[in-house]
């Protein structure tokens, strides 16, 4: 197991999947944003760094038929598992930093994993993958801390960005469809601001 395996299983373990600090137990403002993208419901969607989300759960009980779950944490996707069971959902225990994708997605989910990324080396793998993932019309919702949030998440450094430099980060080949701020609260009451962005691949320049 690598690092960050043992990283992110530890902080599950310890803290418990509902009193981590990402943990939601609605996951709005990710689902408004797939709905502006307008992704159907047959369509393969992929959520990075989803561990033991809910979001998986409500894409189920929407009707969404092709999902995966891709995430570094065994105790998280085996959480996962145990809420989803009898549902046909693939779960992928890997870092995406070394993860290789064996299919095209229509839509590319990550939130609270790319600001980790804090060497350019990684932040450049991770979009190379991203790519790579994706359709050539797929879609992608990325959320980080914003400008003013945390430094520091479960105890390692972070990246923060404004909507304008996240969009920035994807490149010529990806038109944003829109920005959004959210403040997070964590499950112990703490404040944390967030970046969203919601945008559609487009042809190659």
């Amino acid at each position: 197991m690598s690092d960050r395996g043992r990283h992110w299983d530890d902080a599950y373990r310890i803290n418990g999947v509902e009193a981590v600090s990402w943990y939601q137990p609605e996951p709005v403002m990710s689902l408004e944003l797939i709905r502006l993208l307008d992704v159907e419901l047959f369509e393969p969607v992929i959520d990075v760094g989803g561990g033991a989300s809910v979001l998986v759960d409500r894409l189920v009980e929407s009707g969404f038929g092709d999902l995966s779950v891709l995430d570094v944490s065994e105790v998280a996707l085996d959480e996962c598992r145990r809420r989803l069971k009898g549902h046909q959902v693939v779960f992928v225990q890997e870092d995406v930093l070394a993860w290789r994708p064996s299919r095209s997605y229509a839509l590319w989910h990550d939130r609270a994993v790319f600001h980790f990324l804090t060497d350019e080396r990684h932040k450049t793998g991770y979009l190379v993958t991203m790519v790579e993932a994706l359709r050539p019309d797929g879609r992608v919702v990325i959320a980080t801390f914003a400008e003013d949030g945390p430094e520091y998440c479960s105890g390692l450094p972070v990246a923060r960005y404004r909507g304008a430099e996240l969009a920035e980060r994807l490149g010529r080949s990806f038109t944003l469809i829109a920005t959004r701020r959210e403040v997070h609260t964590t499950p112990d009451g703490a404040t944390q601001p967030f970046t969203w962005i919601a945008a559609r691949r487009t042809a190659r320049r």
